[in-house]
């Protein structure tokens, strides 16, 4: 088969052209680094000649508010311009890479998300990148069965190597640098970015279209996920426990933030991350076991890999050498 991939050059989109390929794929790719840009759709649909089916990847990570402009637009209109591109180059089918943050996230420890649970608008409409990420992914479903079949694939946090640009695995990083002085009380899902890929792979071939299909390898607290990291890399974890309160935590990391920038230290807490972190991210990924046949990869070998790509690629830099080096 024939395959576009926007946002090829991506963490995601580059395991999923890689995967494409080894089975025999021809991967058309379309990213911002080849001169791509998914709000042009006469470039987007010139790229979809001829392809059999679609995977829309690109996108932009961002936890900063005043990004929200530009998150709606790249992923919203974005996804939009990529649908209609794909209707017009007579695209048959569309997987679209969503996150599991558009359903899976919740201030009950005890609650365990499925494809069917109702977007938590509350904590949704917090965080620009999870309420662009909704709402793309509800105006892709909603053209489903209008000229193309379109499905989307749900990851929770990607992890593992080759995410060159940090867009998902800076909190590990950070791990690694001992940058991270308290423990958020919530807990969080992660999937290996390679596992991820073969779930859009399964889903162009096997997903249900109008459906979504939730990703995760596994559900931690916060406390073992940074227990698990810290054994993986013999760095010592953070062990003070953050305020149970979602509010007062944020309130504080504030706080932290504003004193770090009147001393002129670097900060090393981020509000918004301190409020996501305070939350529980967990999810059931039945849905795709069942009829993708989508089986992950040992959570502890993402985090070995994870580590390991980090550190090879240099970019782990610990506060006490960061310190030596300033003299």
């Amino acid at each position: 088969m024939r395959y576009l991939v926007t946002g090829a050059t991506g963490f995601l989109g580059s395991h999923l052209a890689r995967s494409l390929e080894a089975y025999g794929h021809t991967v058309v790719p379309f990213s911002r680094s080849n001169g791509g840009d998914v709000l042009d759709g006469a470039r987007v649909r010139a790229a979809a000649q001829g392809c059999d089916g679609a995977f829309h990847c690109a996108g932009r990570v961002s936890r900063i508010p005043e990004d929200a402009g530009e998150l709606y637009r790249v992923h919203v209109e974005g996804t939009k311009t990529v649908l209609d591109a794909c209707v017009a180059a007579g695209v048959r089918r569309l997987v679209v890479a969503s996150t599991s943050g558009t359903v899976a996230v919740s201030e009950d420890p005890g609650h365990v998300a499925t494809e069917g649970d109702p977007p938590p608008l509350g904590l949704i409409g917090r965080w620009p990148y999870y309420r662009a990420k909704l709402f793309a992914e509800r105006a892709a479903l909603e053209r489903s069965g209008q000229g193309i079949e379109v499905v989307c694939v749900n990851p929770s946090l990607l992890l593992g190597p080759g995410d060159v640009n940090g867009s998902s695995t800076g909190d590990v990083r950070r791990l690694l640098e001992r940058a991270v002085p308290a423990v958020p009380a919530g807990g969080l899902s992660f999937v290996d970015a390679r596992d991820a890929a073969e779930a859009m792979r399964l889903a162009m071939e096997r997903g249900r279209a109008g459906e979504r299909y939730l990703v995760g390898a596994c559900n931690l607290t916060v406390r073992d996920f940074f227990g698990k990291v810290a054994r993986i890399s013999g760095v010592r974890a953070p062990w003070l426990p953050m305020p149970r309160s979602r509010e007062l935590a944020r309130a504080g990391a504030t706080w932290m933030g504003r004193f770090a920038s009147q001393t002129g230290l670097v900060p090393r807490v981020d509000p918004v991350a301190v409020e996501m972190g305070q939350c529980f991210w967990y999810l059931d990924a039945a849905k795709a076991r069942l009829e993708l046949g989508w089986s992950p990869r040992e959570p502890g070998a993402t985090l070995f890999d994870t580590v390991a790509d980090l550190r090879a690629r240099g970019v782990v830099w610990p506060l006490d050498a960061a310190a030596a080096a300033h003299g």
